[in-house]
C-alpha cells in the first residue's frame, strides 16, 4: 500500500463520495442554513441561535432530552447487566434472552403503535390501565352512584370537592310527653259538677299549644332528591318510599327524582320512582361530622337527633365519584417516563446480549476464588463482575446515549394531541420547524447544528475508548 497509494484511494474513493454526499453535505449546508433567515436570503448570523435558546417549546425539548440521556440509557444498561448475570444461573436462560432480545426485531414504528395501545386510557383497549384498574378495584370500593347529584333548585348545593350539602339545617321530632291522667269526676253536689250555662257573650276558650293534652305535630322528613342516576345503576332498585317522622329522630329519603316517561314532580316522591340504597348521609356541624348512617334498599335513612338536631346533611363525595378508568400515561405529567418505559422495552435485548458476550469473556477462576475466600454472591458482583465488565458496560452505556440522542419517532408516535408538546424532544423539534406547519429552515437547521454538537463529546468518548483497546 506504501508503494501503490492510488490503489488504495481507488477502494476508498466509493465510500468517501458516498459519505460525503450523505454527511459531509448536509453538516456544513445546516451550518450554512442556520446563519440565514425563514426565507433563507436575509443574514441574520447567530439570531437563530438565540432564537432558539428563548423559545419555551424548545427549551422543554432540550429539558426532555436530558432526562433521556439521564434515564433511558442507565435504566437499559442496569437490566441488561442484571439479567445477563441472572441468566448464567438458569437452565432456560437462553430461552428468556430470546423473549427480552425480541423487542430489538420490532421496527420503532411498530413499537410506537404497540405501546400507544398499551398506554390507552380506556381499560378495555389498554394493556397497562387493565392491569392498574384491576389492582385499584381489588382494594378500594366502587361509589354507588357515579356521576349523580341535585337537581338544581334543590337544596342540596356543591359543597366542595365533589360532595353535596344543604343549605338549611335539619331539626328533629321533639318527643311526645305521655299523657297527663285526667281528674277523677266530682261529686254531683259539688260546685265544680255544675255546668254553666252556655252565655253567647262568654265562648269557650281553646285548649293552648302549652296543654300537655294537645298534639304535637312531627317534624317533616328530610328528603335528598338525586337526578343523573345512571340506568345501569338503579336496574334492580326497589321504589323509593316515604320516611316516616319519627320522634327524637331525623328521618328522610334519598332517591332518584325522575319518573320514567314523564310526569313526575319534582322534589316530590312520585310513584314507581326509584330509592339510592347505600348512599351515605352526614349531619355537620362547624365543619365535623356528628352523625352518619346510609339509605335502605327503600332509599330511607334514621340519624340520631341528639347528635344531628341543628346539622347540615352532607353526601360525601365517596357516593358520587366517577368510575377508576386507570391512570393517563400519555397525559402531560407521565407522557415524558412513559416513552421511556417503551425505549427500555426495546433496548434492554440490546444490552444483555452485549453485556452477557462481555460476561462469558470473564475468568471463572476469579469468581470461584472469591467464593472460597468467603465473599458473597453481591460482594462477588459488585467487586469483580462489574470491574471486569466495566468496559463493556461503557459501550453500552455510549451506544444507547448516542441513540437517544437522537430519538424521535417514539415520542412522535406514542405522544398524541396537546401531550406532543409535553414530550417534545430535539430531534422532534427539528422536524416540525423544518417541516411543521411553521416552516423555519433556519431554526431548524441551528437546531441541527445544536444537537450535532451535543453528539459529538460522546463520540470523543467512544473513539477514545476503541484507541485504548486497540493498544491493548
Amino acid at each position: 500500500m506504501g508503494a501503490r497509494p492510488w490503489v488504495a484511494a481507488a477502494f476508498l474513493l466509493p465510500a468517501l463520495v458516498l459519505l460525503g454526499a450523505l454527511v459531509g453535505y448536509p453538516i456544513v449546508f445546516s451550518v450554512y442554513r442556520s446563519l440565514f433567515d425563514v426565507s433563507g436570503n436575509g443574514f441574520v448570523g447567530l439570531g437563530n441561535y438565540g432564537e432558539m435558546f428563548s423559545d419555551d417549546a424548545i427549551r422543554t425539548a432540550l429539558k426532555n432530552n436530558v432526562i433521556w440521556v439521564v434515564v433511558a440509557p442507565t435504566v437499559s444498561t442496569a437490566l441488561g447487566l442484571i439479567f445477563a448475570v441472572l441468566t448464567e444461573r438458569i437452565r432456560w436462560g437462553t430461552a428468556f434472552k430470546l423473549v427480552v432480545f425480541m423487542p430489538m426485531a420490532i421496527s420503532m414504528l411498530a413499537a410506537g403503535i404497540i405501546f400507544r395501545l398499551v398506554y390507552d386510557q380506556d381499560p378495555e383497549r389498554g394493556v397497562a390501565n387493565a392491569v392498574w384498574v384491576s389492582v385499584h378495584d381489588t382494594f378500594a370500593e366502587p361509589a354507588p352512584f357515579p356521576g349523580a347529584g341535585p337537581r338544581p333548585n334543590a337544596d342540596l348545593k356543591p359543597s366542595g370537592g365533589g360532595a353535596f350539602t344543604t343549605k338549611s339545617a335539619v331539626r328533629a321530632a321533639p318527643s311526645i310527653p305521655p299523657a297527663t291522667p285526667s281528674a277523677p269526676p266530682a261529686a254531683p253536689d259539688s260546685p265544680a259538677s255544675v255546668v254553666a250555662p252556655t252565655d253567647p257573650a262568654f265562648p269557650a276558650s281553646p285548649a293552648t299549644p302549652t296543654d300537655p293534652a294537645s298534639p304535637v305535630t312531627p317534624a317533616s322528613p328530610a328528603d335528598l332528591p338525586l337526578v343523573a342516576v345512571q340506568p345501569d345503576d338503579v336496574r334492580d332498585a326497589r321504589s323509593a318510599a316515604v320516611a316516616q317522622p319519627r320522634p327524637g329522630s331525623i328521618t328522610g329519603t334519598v332517591w332518584l327524582d325522575f319518573t320514567r316517561g314523564g310526569g313526575g314532580r319534582p322534589n316530590v316522591i312520585d310513584a314507581n320512582e326509584k330509592a339510592l340504597a347505600g348512599v351515605k348521609v352526614e349531619a355537620v356541624k362547624d365543619g365535623r361530622v356528628v352523625a352518619s348512617a346510609t339509605t335502605a334498599e327503600d332509599g330511607t335513612y334514621t340519624l340520631p337527633a341528639d347528635k344531628a338536631d341543628g346539622a347540615r346533611l352532607r353526601l360525601p363525595a365517596a357516593n358520587f365519584a366517577a368510575l377508576y378508568n386507570g391512570v393517563d400515561w400519555l397525559g402531560p405529567a407521565l407522557v415524558t417516563p412513559a416513552i421511556i418505559g417503551s425505549y427500555v422495552w426495546m433496548w434492554t435485548g440490546f444490552a444483555m446480549v452485549l453485556i452477557a458476550a462481555g460476561l462469558a469473556g470473564v475468568p471463572r477462576e476469579l469468581l470461584e476464588a472469591a467464593r472460597v475466600d468467603g465473599a458473597g454472591e453481591w460482594q462477588v458482583f459488585r467487586r469483580i463482575t462489574v470491574p471486569l465488565l466495566a468496559p463493556v458496560l461503557v459501550v453500552v452505556l455510549v451506544t444507547l446515549m448516542i441513540n437517544v440522542l437522537k430519538i424521535f419517532d417514539l415520542v412522535y408516535i406514542i405522544a398524541r394531541g396537546s401531550s406532543i408538546r409535553s414530550a417534545n424532544v430535539l430531534a422532534l423539534q427539528l422536524f416540525q420547524s423544518s417541516f411543521g406547519t411553521d416552516v423555519d429552515e433556519g431554526l431548524g437547521s441551528a437546531i441541527a447544528v445544536f444537537l450535532l454538537l451535543l453528539v459529538l463529546p460522546v463520540m470523543y468518548v467512544n473513539l477514545r475508548r476503541i484507541r485504548k483497546e486497540r493498544r491493548r
